[in-house]
């Protein structure tokens, strides 16, 4: 029955600050404290400033939560949650720490110095308080030395991965002595308030991520010796294309530190002298070289790769090649098994097409996936006993899309054997016995929760926590699948509640998946409870099928184009007005037309880390789906007596003149695209789907009442629509926007403002909406916006002109 109301956080470097920062995103108000500085700056001793000064004494620990504050990607959902994080130093304001419901310490990763904190934590913590150490690789038990009784029952290792508030994953790591009550705490709290996904291990050298990640990279260093490779080789092949994050191996060791890194693997090489793979912890000689130049990666400004201007002033990424030990410009990186897994859609089958290549990708691909499989197969039962626990920690801690469990059971576990013994890999006995016992995989699925085969009773367990939490990928058996076609599949969820997920690129919102919509509200009105619209992909969705708009656009066909609006507003529409509750689920990237579908629904359950807007205004467009005519209806619905209407309206049109794109579900409520009281934030995104269907359930139970189409929208007209061309005409003629820019904003103040009326009304939602289309239409027109929207297309971003 712990609450967590007050945190400390000690020591505000990277991670302090960072840690201190996903705290206040949840509501928890921190106290970060560092050590106090021991000599002024200039601009200290300028001012008459002494080391007894406030200002001076909090400077190490203000300036660094400042820098954290301002850094890119953002640590905070939204900056005015910074107000929850007060500041002090070591020396000053230990005592507070008394107040703690939890106390972090997240020091310089040196044990002596980890002590001597720890001895002040002890004068002042009040018993039973939680206290942990964020270390990424110093024994816990070595902390405990000198401690009391209920110190050592408190306390645990709780490794969070940079940064904080994306990476998904917190290893928990007990000691012998840590109450079991302390353990189970921290599991659930770090999954149900941080958003995290908690991973008990062991307390072994560098835990579960670090220890199966490095052994990746350092294997990845060898190997691109071995079969004379180059970084740019690498990172293609070890990128996307196989599940891995863009930054693919050598950009991540540029963004990690290849100090840090070779630090890493130095330690391992050394804490693991029975490890059968401690030779490839000796980092190889160009990774030692890039260490003595200080060429660090980007700390240092280069590493495995170099920015800089070339003759035409313009900035180029130079890559070093390792021979030579020079950089060059990017070579083209050309396979014939690269080129064939590009063509293929889904990852699970380019993972099982990589390792059948006959070319030098084929060679790596082989190399690189008997290396981890054999590798992974005997850390068990060293650093866990569970193989999920170490596909949870690579998914979450480094961004792999499959762990290196799954990804043996997608390529074949019982094929693959004989093939790694023969490369020269020894696969650990307990796989061979599972294979032998007829158990064939890792994993497998039951009424729809996902088991994991367990080494120790030879037999298929639940993985803790997916019978309680919904995985779409659980429920692909034929009884849980209403309707399925390329483009979508209806889901039974149980309950009475539906889901409909997309799979189209990118999830992008076609002919198809609108009709897949109108069905799933179809068939949800006529037998189920209601309807949630979600789904487990990279984004939720990327808007409307650009693609096929251009194409009509291209050929004139205005009465087609016509329908596809008009099917596109029916569709948001029907989501609105429909007789049970429709319930969207959006996360990463919810846009355009993704952004119109949720403004549309009953209710919104939105993952914290959802980019949300309405972009159209980028491809030359204005939304066409709904967006425009519903930022007009929710401006009109907080008018009240006496409101000068003005500001408020003109709010809504910026948020879709400038195209804003809220950065946290939390943003979108200041953007006016969620509602206070009726949307709500699953801060863990595992969660998304089964806080949808509980919200979905709620309304039901509620009484939900199919709601009445609006007629009573108030509208300015041109008192509105003066003011807002005055003030696209002035930044046309100062130059901030051209001309196109200024035809597409004054698009967008004609309709939100209910078009050329004479004065103030009430309209309809079908009038502003056939004014959306008319806009929508008159904007695809224009040879400007044609050209943006072939760039968009082409090139992948917006296009100014």
């Amino acid at each position: 029955m712990r609450h967590i109301e007050n945190v400390v956080v000690l020591g505000s470097g990277v991670m302090g600050s960072r840690i201190a920062c996903h705290f206040a995103n949840i509501g928890v108000k921190t106290l970060l404290l560092d050590i106090a500085p021991k000599e002024l700056t200039d601009a200290e001793n300028a001012k008459g400033l002494t080391l007894e000064d406030k200002q001076v004494r909090n400077r190490i620990v203000n300036d660094a939560l400042q820098s954290t504050i301002k850094s890119n990607p953002a640590a905070l959902y939204k900056k005015s949650y910074g107000k929850l994080i007060t500041t002090g130093n070591f020396d000053d304001d230990m005592p507070k720490i008394k107040e703690a419901d939890w106390i972090i310490e997240a020091v310089i990763e040196k044990l002596d110095i980890k002590k001597i904190v720890f001895g002040n934590v002890e004068k002042y913590r009040t018993p039973g308080t939680i206290i942990s150490s964020n270390t990424s690789g110093i024994p816990i038990n070595m902390m405990l030395e000198d401690r009391s009784e209920d110190f050592q029952k408190h306390f645990c290792g709780t490794h969070f991965f940079n940064p904080p508030r994306y990476l998904q994953l917190l290893e928990v790591i007990p000691t012998e002595k840590t109450d079991q009550e302390v353990i189970d705490f921290l599991m659930h709290y770090g999954d149900l308030f941080l958003g995290k996904t908690t991973v008990l291990c062991k307390d072994t050298p560098a835990f579960i991520a670090n220890r199966i990640g490095v052994y990746s990279i350092a294997s990845i260093f060898h190997l691109m010796k071995e079969l004379e490779l180059n970084v740019d080789e690498i990172d293609k092949l070890t990128g996307p294309v196989i599940g891995r994050p863009k930054s693919a191996t050598f950009r991540t060791c540029d963004v990690v530190g290849i100090d840090t890194l070779v630090k890493v693997t130095d330690n391992l090489s050394v804490a693991c002298p029975n490890d059968e793979a401690k030779e490839l912890f000796q980092v190889p000689e160009y990774v030692k070289k890039l260490v003595e130049n200080n060429w660090l990666g980007s700390k240092s400004g280069q590493g495995f790769y170099k920015k800089e201007k070339n003759k035409d002033g313009k900035s180029e990424i130079l890559t070093l090649d390792v021979n030579a030990f020079e950089y060059k410009p990017k070579s083209k990186v050309k396979f014939k098994t690269l080129d064939d897994l590009k063509k293929i859609d889904g990852l699970d089958d380019r993972l099982r097409e990589s390792v059948k290549g006959s070319d030098k990708a084929g060679d790596f691909y082989r190399k690189f996936n008997y290396g981890i499989f054999a590798y992974v197969s005997n850390r068990i039962p060293e650093i866990t006993d569970e193989v999920y626990k170490v596909d949870d920690a690579l998914k979450t801690g480094f961004g792999w899309e499959r762990g290196p469990f799954e990804t043996w059971d997608i390529i074949g576990v019982k094929e693959s054997i004989a093939e790694i013994e023969k490369s020269g890999q020894k696969v650990a006995q307990w796989v061979k016995d599972m294979v032998a016992s007829g158990a064939t995989s890792f994993y497998t699925t039951e009424n729809g929760a996902r088991k994991y085969y367990d080494f120790k009773s030879k037999s298929y367990q639940i993985v803790p926590g997916t019978d309680e939490v919904i995985y779409l990928n659980n429920y692909r058996g034929d009884k849980n699948i209403v309707q399925q076609n390329e483009a979508v599949t209806l889901f039974d969820l149980g309950d009475g509640i539906l889901n409909l997920e997309f799979h189209t690129k990118m999830n992008t919102m076609g002919k198809e998946v609108l009709e897949g919509i109108n069905h799933a509200i179809d068939v949800a009105e006529k037998d189920y409870k209601g309807l949630v619209i979600g789904n487990e992909g990279a984004n939720f969705s990327a808007g409307a099928n650009l693609g096929m708009v251009f194409m009509l656009a291209i050929e004139q066909d205005y009465k087609q184009l016509d329908f596809a609006i008009s099917t596109f507003q029916n569709t948001t529409m029907r989501a609105r007005y429909s007789s049970v509750p429709v319930v969207v689920a959006p996360h990463g990237l919810a846009l355009g037309g993704g952004c119109e579908l949720s403004l549309h629904a009953d209710s919104v359950q939105a993952a914290a880390e959802t980019y949300i807007g309405l972009v159209e205004v980028g491809v030359g467009l204005i939304p066409g789906g709904g967006g425009t005519k519903e930022l007009a209806l929710r401006a009109s619905d907080s008018y009240y007596d006496g409101d000068p209407q003005l500001p408020t309206l003109q709010n809504n049109l910026l948020t879709i003149a400038m195209a804003k794109v809220a950065t946290s579900a939390h943003e979108a409520f200041d953007l006016g695209i969620l509602r206070k009281g009726i949307d709500n934030v699953s801060i863990n995104k595992n969660r998304l789907i089964t806080d949808a269907k509980n919200r979905a359930l709620e309304l039901a139970e509620a009484g939900y009442t199919k709601p009445v189409i609006r007629e009573d929208i108030k509208v300015l007209g041109r008192a509105g629509m003066g003011l807002f061309y005055t003030g696209a005409s002035s930044m046309k003629r100062a130059k901030y926007i051209s001309d196109h820019d200024e035809l597409i904003s004054k698009k967008v103040a004609y309709v939100i403002c209910g078009g050329d009326l004479t004065q103030p009304q009430e309209v309809s939602e079908q009038y502003l909406l056939d004014l959306e289309k008319e806009a929508f239409l008159s904007l695809l027109g224009e040879k400007k916006t044609l050209e943006r929207i072939e760039h968009m297309l082409t090139k992948g971003k917006p296009l100014r002109n």
